[in-house]
């Protein structure tokens, strides 16, 4: 069973690499051959009972290929199966009138609600359409296209409406080391993502009724609005309804930041400590209640003794817990773990931990196979595995005896040791996936846990779920979030709070993980210090650097915006900082900073085009993790601080230049206000073989200048000004500049239609290749080998990704 469990693991892991799916038929041959292949131990068994021995390593070579095959081919086959039923394309972008039931507790920003739809029917122009059954809309306080509409009216779980909504397929920004949204759409059985229309010229959205249905959904959303009434701070209000409700999201952005800075997060929701503190309370008082009831009925402990009701009653109520608190990895794997102990405990029997730990790995991806790509699973898993083979407290009945017996303070100095070494074990081991994952690890971690795991979960977390009942207790719950929130500041304003390096390639870090994994083992101290043998190479790795006189470019996938770093052999630009969401935050926080960390980055200097949110929208966030960076834009109050033509230094033998805008045009004039877009910074970046133009967003009336002023000027690599506006790329500058390349980044499907089609004419009718963020995700181009342009959607595609009809344009 053991051999066939690690290839059902492998067999998933396996899929999830592929890139396109293949055939069904291939899926289903696949999960015929392993079922088959599986039938012949029984078959080996029965024709020579006698001799076994002999052929036990082929049958568990065997098992194990069985177990990849059908772990492949289930996983592949659902995955197609899923595909089929995806939007199609010519239904995005379009009005559509829907009809369907709120599948999910909608989650509110001070932009609207965003909600999981079930749609029952679809019509456009009065004809009915398919849909994917369950959708992702966005009911916001503007209609569509910048214009004002409804607000939303506070929706509820199982409410049933109609609309008319805009739909797009599933589609995430593509960065190195980024949130993969377009997995986790997938994940959540979201197949198209969109928008209601609640403009003047649309139809009133219209209320049909309540259903019964998502009926947990309704009881969570119920109890997060309770939270909210009685909880006035939306702090504390959002880590209760984190806790009980496991809504996430109500948590706010810089909590969030504050807890992982401390190495809490994992507190912050709903948890395996929760729900085994959960199973184990709902177990005593089943057993207790169970007792009592045997006192009034004759003969129950006999049909059912206590331990076995207190087991199936305590891990009942558990699983409705972690139902209720949104289902997540941590919870399933806990329960799956516990439901496997209790069973074999009441049947007098013990597996071995690495039978048990790996059945519940199993089952976990039996449900969910992407689940493996989370990285919650590695580190609920990974945990959960150093605690098994490095617990020292198997012991056997007669210390186990004599602990029951020792004094009250005695056995609470022993639990609080134990507390102290399991989380030191935990947070050594645990410390190179950490870095490997997030590219962060907390120094103040270990402390921070030794207060706050008991504080959470014997303290904050029963008051949280005793407040369901008694809604009072929310007001002692809600003041000891503040306490530990006021703490965990006090942490995390240490300098040295946590700690950032770049993430490692992958085998490096694999052997770090394992070096974390030796230092904690119980082996003799001259092996697990080999543990720091495999952990140097990731701590001291930073990811390779041009040489000098070379540079490279990463246009970064922020949407409808603009981001782009500039890397010499010593040296960081980063040009323009993204916009800021309608959804709420922005790409500095979101995108640019995770991923300066994640390349071990510390930008010289950050050069921001113009004003306008889309390329300014994030720098507050840069600025708070770079306070060093040196600043330059062109609407700073600071004369110093503005980009002026003539500016030039040189790194490492790459020259760097402002074109524009001239010192004049920050003269008042005569009274007309300029357009920001005007005022955009024009940045040349070259060596003595390519150059790279950036451009922000200067209309075509600067462009003619420029060209005219610089006839002789040429660029290997160029950034569409105004991500391709028609009203920029005019043909003079092309002309002037016959860039090789030219990169543009745009969001998907926006409502400008950039790049526009006339602009892409111009770039084919002269031979220019070009990429879209949209279809290439983040862009590479290096100077040392200026014919190529690196796609991050095309490094790392699986099959899940967005995959446009046309990506790229050329010759």
């Amino acid at each position: 069973m053991g051999f066939s469990l690690m290839g059902w693991v492998l067999g998933v892991a396996l899929q999830l690499q592929q890139a396109s799916l293949w055939p069904f038929w291939i899926y289903g041959l696949m999960v015929v051959l392993a079922l088959l292949a599986m039938a012949v131990p029984l078959l080996v068994r029965w024709r020579s009972p006698a001799n076994p021995v002999r052929w036990r390593p082929a049958m568990q070579a065997l098992a194990l290929l069985a177990g990849v095959a059908l772990g492949f081919g289930l996983t592949g086959a659902r995955s197609e199966v899923y595909l089929s039923q995806a939007l199609q394309p010519e239904l995005e972008r379009v009005d559509l009138v829907v009809t369907g039931r709120v599948a999910s507790m909608p989650q509110r920003s001070p932009q609207g609600e965003r909600f999981d739809f079930q749609v029952e029917a679809a019509q456009l122009d009065g004809h009915s359409v398919v849909l994917p059954e369950r959708v992702q809309l966005a009911w916001n306080s503007w209609g569509g296209r910048g214009q004002q509409g409804a607000a939303s009216p506070g929706l509820g779980a199982g409410e049933r409406w109609r609309f008319v909504v805009r739909l797009r397929r599933p589609h995430g920004n593509a960065n190195p080391h980024g949130f993969d949204r377009e997995r986790w759409l997938w994940e959540q059985g979201i197949q198209a993502t969109g928008y209601v229309k609640t403009g003047a010229r649309d139809p009133t959205p219209a209320l049909l009724g309540k259903t019964a249905w998502h009926p947990v959904a309704a009881a969570r959303q119920q109890v997060v609005q309770a939270i909210e009434q009685r909880v006035a701070e939306p702090r504390s209000a959002g880590v209760l309804a984190a806790l009980v409700a496991g809504d996430q999201a109500a948590i706010e952005r810089s909590d969030w930041d504050l807890f992982r800075t401390t190495g809490v997060a994992h507190l912050m929701s709903i948890s395996g400590l929760h729900v085994t503190m959960f199973a184990w309370l709902a177990m005593a008082l089943v057993r207790w209640s169970w007792r009592r009831l045997a006192g009034v009925v004759p003969g129950l402990l006999l049909a059912c003794p206590a331990p076995r009701a207190a087991a199936v009653g305590g891990l009942s109520l558990a699983l409705v817990y972690a139902v209720f608190s949104g289902w997540g990895v941590p919870s399933q794997r806990t329960l799956l773990m516990l439901a496997v102990v209790l069973f074999l405990r009441l049947g007098a029997r013990q597996w071995p931990w690495p039978a048990v730990w790996l059945l519940a790995m199993a089952a976990v991806l039996l449900l969910d196979p992407w689940a493996l790509m989370q990285a919650g699973f590695w580190l609920s898993f990974v945990a959960v595995g150093i605690l098994f083979s490095t617990d020292p407290g198997r012991r056997v009945g007669a210390e186990r005896a004599a602990a029951a017996s020792a004094a009250w303070g005695r056995r609470s100095l022993r639990a609080g040791l134990a507390l102290l070494r399991e989380q030191a074990v935990v947070t050594v081991a645990l410390a190179p996936l950490t870095l490997m994952l997030f590219g962060q690890f907390s120094v103040v971690g270990l402390a921070a846990n030794l207060l706050a795991i008991p504080w959470v979960t014997l303290l904050v977390t029963p008051l949280a779920m005793l407040g369901v009942l008694v809604p009072p207790v929310w007001d002692l719950a809600a003041w000891a979030v503040r306490a530990l929130i006021w703490v965990l500041a006090a942490w995390a304003d240490w300098p040295w709070a946590s700690v950032h390096r770049a993430i490692a390639p992958l085998p490096l870090a694999v052997a770090a993980v394992l070096g974390g994994m030796l230092l904690v083992l119980r082996l003799p101290w001259a092996l697990r210090l080999g543990g720091v043998l495999l952990l140097w190479p990731a701590l001291l790795w930073t990811p390779p650097r041009p040489a000098p006189g070379e540079f490279e470019l990463l246009a970064l996938d922020v949407g409808q915006g603009g981001a782009v770093l500039v890397r010499t052999a010593s040296h960081t630009l980063l040009y323009d900082t993204g916009p800021r969401y309608a959804s709420g935050g922005d790409a500095g926080q979101q995108v640019v900073v995770p991923l300066l960390r994640a390349m071990g980055e510390q930008p010289d200097t950050v050069l921001v085009s113009h004003r306008d949110s889309d390329h300014a929208g994030g720098s507050d966030s840069v600025r708070a993790a770079f306070p060093a960076a040196q600043w330059l834009s062109s609407f700073d109050a600071d004369a110093q601080r503005r980009c002026l033509a003539g500016q030039r230094w040189e790194w490492d033998g790459v020259v760097f230049e402002l074109l524009h805008p001239e010192p004049q045009d920050y003269a008042p004039g005569d009274g007309r206000r300029r357009s920001s877009n005007a005022m955009s910074c024009v940045l040349r970046v070259h060596n003595p073989q390519q150059s790279a133009w950036l451009a922000g967003d200067i209309e075509a009336a600067q462009e003619v200048r420029l060209a005219l002023a610089y006839p002789d000027l040429r660029a290997s690599v160029m950034l569409a000004p105004h991500h391709g506006s028609q009203s920029s790329s005019s043909p003079v500058l092309l002309n002037v500049l016959r860039p090789q390349w030219v990169v543009i980044q745009s969001g998907y499907l926006n409502p400008f239609h950039h790049p526009a089609p006339l602009v892409l004419d111009r770039y084919r009718e002269r031979g220019m290749a070009w990429v879209a963020s949209p279809e290439c995700g983040a862009a590479w181009w290096r100077s040392w080998a200026p014919e190529q342009m690196q796609c991050q959607r095309d490094a790392q595609r699986r099959y899940w990704n967005h995959r446009p009809d046309g990506r790229m344009g050329a010759n």
